[in-house]
């Protein structure tokens, strides 16, 4: 068996940001992680992505999870071209890949954006592993140093060890990292709409893809979509009420969810929307259920 080969840098631990006060950690500063808004998830890719789950070692994403893994608590492995990902050909260790052990990602953020929804629901569930997964390569470094920075203590005592952030297509990949039945939590955050009508086929949310997504969480899991676009709301609202492994949750059942707030109220999308305009922008969200077939 073989353990993910780490590049030397990402043994040790980064300089954080320079600061005018001795001591002090900065976070990192969006203006230096500028990218275009839009990404097309339907090109060639040929970056790197694990062959399967097993080939998959978590222990270097949640060190602090994995005693014993070797691994700085704030190294940085985003699968970046300056912060890089090598993952092996054999299998890594089963208690490493998730294979056994009780630690395995549960929550799963589809087009993190910024980080601010990791940002939040860390300490609200402080045992859950939780992943963001961003297609944009500078987007993507800045949640990683963002998540290193309060790993380093940028807030006080150091946090954010449940929280980490890679760099793929969740389009085209999200077998390849994790288990059927693996996640209970699934986030959809202000994704991008593809007006066109060519290009809704781009959309993160479709009856094609929700069967990947059904394969991946466990029965009861959740799935939150939220959006200012009414018209994709819509489309998103019609493709989960027709697939029959999903069914919609009334809020009321919800009500006392600590998620919902930080959906449509932590998220940088949703801060900006609220501001647009005289009175803001409405956040649309829905949750819906996984099902098992004929149980609802």
């Amino acid at each position: 068996q073989n353990s993910l080969r780490l590049p030397a840098f990402a043994m040790e631990s980064e300089t954080p940001a320079e600061s005018s006060q001795p001591g002090k950690i900065e976070k990192p500063k969006k203006a230096d992680f500028r990218q275009r808004a839009h990404c097309n998830p339907l090109c060639d890719w040929g970056d790197c992505y694990p062959v399967s789950p097993d080939h998959v070692d978590w222990s270097v994403h949640f060190p602090k999870f994995f005693p014993g893994s070797g691994v700085e608590s704030d190294a940085l492995l985003l699968n970046t071209s300056e912060y890089p990902i090598q993952y092996p050909d054999g299998t890594v260790r089963p208690e490493c890949s998730g294979k056994v052990g009780q630690h395995q990602v549960r929550f799963l953020d589809v087009g993190c954006g910024f980080g601010g929804l990791l940002m939040a629901l860390s300490p609200k569930f402080p045992d859950k592993l939780m992943l963001g997964m961003e297609i944009r390569e500078q987007v993507t470094n800045y949640v990683g140093k963002r998540i290193q920075a309060m790993r380093q203590g940028a807030e006080g005592t150091p946090s954010h060890h449940n929280v980490s952030v890679i760099r793929t297509n969740a389009m085209k990949f999200l077998p390849n990292y994790f288990r059927k039945g693996q996640l209970e939590k699934m986030f959809f955050c202000f994704p991008d709409p593809h007006f066109k009508r060519k290009n809704a086929r781009r959309r993160i949310i479709s009856y094609g893809l929700l069967s990947v997504y059904a394969y991946l969480m466990c029965p009861g899991g959740l799935l939150y979509h939220a959006t200012d676009v009414k018209e994709l709301h819509e489309w998103m609202d019609q493709a989960c009420e027709e697939h029959p492994l999903f069914v919609r949750v009334p809020r009321e059942e919800v009500a006392d969810d600590p998620c919902i707030d930080a959906v449509t109220s932590e998220t940088e999308e949703s801060k900006r929307v609220k501001n647009l305009g005289r009175f803001g922008h409405e956040v649309h969200l829905s949750i819906f259920r996984r099902v098992g077939p004929g149980s609802g």
